[in-house]
């Protein structure tokens, strides 16, 4: 429903060269696919754990595309359930396999500890979220940061991919017209956590990452000529 409602809206502004919902979710999307691409031909990464995976096929395309690659899709209970019998109609092998993963339990076996502990430290992983961060407090969402360098930690390489808004890429009134209409669309709050890009980094290294980057998903060859991409972060973090 949010997508179709505003069909004519998207269609003028693509008409006009205005950035497009499209544009800025494609634009996300395949940058952060590119690099997760780039980890795995390097041979840093060998295992991904994807965060509120949902529905998305990312994980059956990569799974295809490298034959050896551990892929863990997490989410609640309920999503992981559905996930689980959407593959094994598709049918997959025993490393694209579905985990639950409650990705604000500190501890437990839904936490991220528990489940990256099946995983193996002697090969590179990488942690995914893509669409998670803005639906998270702030608080929540430096608490995640901060388990997920602790727990790539353990690992031979690990980094952190994922997208992030920043006050700096959309005017205010912009920015909050959005965040409020998918707010209401999705009954939780939708926000954006930190004023600049410099101020998304400093977070990412005072949660315990060595380095961390945070650009324009249009930045990205993978991304060009999408026009929205500009409007969203993706964020590579390396512990």
């Amino acid at each position: 429903m949010l997508h179709a409602l505003p069909a004519p809206l998207r269609l003028a502004a693509r008409a006009l060269g205005l950035p497009t919902l499209d544009g800025m979710l494609l634009g996300r999307h395949r940058a952060i696919d590119a690099l997760l691409e780039d980890e795995i031909a390097a041979g840093r990464v060998g295992q991904v754990l994807e965060l509120a995976a949902g529905l998305s096929p990312r994980g059956w395309r990569f799974t295809e595309r490298h034959a050896g690659l551990v892929y863990l899709e997490t989410d609640l209970p309920e999503m992981a359930a559905r996930k689980r019998a959407a593959l094994a109609e598709i049918g997959r092998p025993p490393g694209h396999r579905v985990a639950e993963l409650d990705a604000l339990a500190a501890d437990g076996p839904q936490s991220l500890g528990a489940v990256t502990a099946a995983l193996d430290p002697g090969a590179g992983l990488a942690v995914i979220a893509e669409g998670l961060l803005s639906y998270l407090p702030r608080e929540a969402v430096l608490g995640l940061w901060s388990s997920t360098a602790r727990e790539l930690g353990r690992f031979a390489h690990g980094v952190h991919l994922a997208d992030l808004h920043v006050g700096q890429d959309a005017p205010a009134l912009l920015t909050h017209l959005a965040t409020g209409a998918l707010s209401a669309f999705v009954r939780s709050p939708v926000a954006v956590h930190f004023a600049t890009a410099a101020d998304a980094r400093a977070a990412l290294v005072g949660a315990g990452f060595a380095e961390a980057d945070v650009r324009r998903a249009s930045a990205h060859p993978a991304s060009a000529g999408l026009r929205g991409a500009e409007h969203v972060r993706v964020v590579r973090a390396v512990r």
